[in-house]
């Protein structure tokens, strides 16, 4: 009879590599899933970074995945989290701007709408402006790797070429397919460049992704061309709205949150990690590096130069402001509403 040969243990070992009973971790398929569901309305951090945190503990969030039926424990929710980025900290550190009282509930109100409108396949994107860049052979943050005595000779100061200027990279990243669009403006960053940046997104991209859609939702942060104190922003909401057939439903983020915006996460820190160390000689150079921008993830953009000259400072009547067909929701309806095409 033949006899069974086993490895030898190591020493102070009980059994070999492997064996045992298998962690939950490597079991249950559904448990990262669900548990990237539970921190994805409470995820913050810098944008720039790769390292996410969550205000969520993880004895919460072990009692809310035993209650959808998992099991395991505290401390294999903590590996979790460490291994898919995320770690835990202080609530000294939760406080970003403006500490409105319902700020908190408004993140969960806008995670619930977007869950919504996945869910009846209805387009949702996160909308905002990338900083300005200035344009011309100046030094761009960061490091590449070239031969040794190769790397690029940038002027020393860093004052605007008067003919190249700066240009305004308006982006438009949809949370369900993972793409975005980017118009590279060069004028003004108007509420009116903001919506045509909207405009050509939903020509060039949406309305061949989403054919049967009746809706759309935008998420956007509460300033700047898109603000939700911006007149003229929801005048241009009309003119999307008219010209798409949708109805244009908004949320923006409270004071003082902008980045808990998921753009800033998904599509423009993946953007200025790729050009990083790498002037922006020219406005062509700007719009390539963008479009060639990509993720392991599946991340794809689409960008295109936007050579109009917006006007600044464009005033609104609000006999004009009246004529928008505008409905505010029940909770807190100046920041979150929709615009009803005409």
């Amino acid at each position: 009879m033949n006899e069974l040969i086993f490895d030898p243990l190591e020493k102070n070992e009980i059994r070999s590599k492997g064996g045992g009973r298998k962690t939950s971790i490597k079991t249950d398929r559904r448990l990262e899933s669900n548990l990237r569901i539970l921190v994805e309305a409470s995820t913050r951090g810098d944008p720039e970074s790769p390292l996410l945190w969550t205000c969520k503990s993880t004895y919460n969030l072990c009692d809310e995945l035993t209650a959808m039926g998992h099991s395991i424990s505290q401390k294999s929710i903590y590996t979790m989290l460490r291994n898919m980025g995320y770690s835990l900290q202080g609530n000294r550190k939760t406080e970003e701007g403006g500490n409105h009282p319902d700020r908190d509930a408004q993140f969960r109100y806008i995670h619930d709408k977007v869950k919504r409108f996945q869910r009846s396949k209805s387009p949702v994107i996160s909308v905002d402006t990338k900083k300005k860049e200035n344009i011309g052979n100046f030094k761009n943050a960061w490091k590449e790797y070239h031969s040794k005595g190769n790397s690029p000779k940038v002027n020393v100061y860093d004052f605007i070429d008067k003919e190249k200027g700066k240009v305004a990279p308006y982006g438009i990243y949809d949370l369900s397919r993972n793409n975005g669009w980017v118009s590279v403006g060069v004028s003004s960053d108007t509420s009116e460049f903001a919506i045509n940046s909207i405009l050509s997104w939903w020509q060039e991209m949406g309305c061949h992704s989403y054919l049967n859609a009746k809706r759309i939702h935008i998420n956007a942060d509460g300033g700047g061309s898109n603000g939700w104190r911006n007149r003229l922003w929801k005048i241009e909401l009309q003119r999307f709205a008219n010209i798409s057939g949708l109805i244009t439903h908004v949320s923006h983020f409270p004071p003082g949150t902008s980045k808990w915006n998921k753009i800033e996460h998904r599509m423009f820190s993946f953007i200025t990690h790729n050009w990083r160390g790498r002037p922006l000689i020219d406005r062509s150079t700007v719009v390539n590096l963008i479009a060639n921008t990509k993720t392991k993830f599946g991340l794809t953009i689409k960008a295109r130069l936007d050579e109009t000259i917006y006007e600044k400072g464009r005033k609104i009547s609000d006999e004009e402001l009246s004529r928008i067909r505008l409905r505010k929701d029940k909770f807190h309806g100046e920041w979150n509403y929709e615009v009803r095409p005409e």
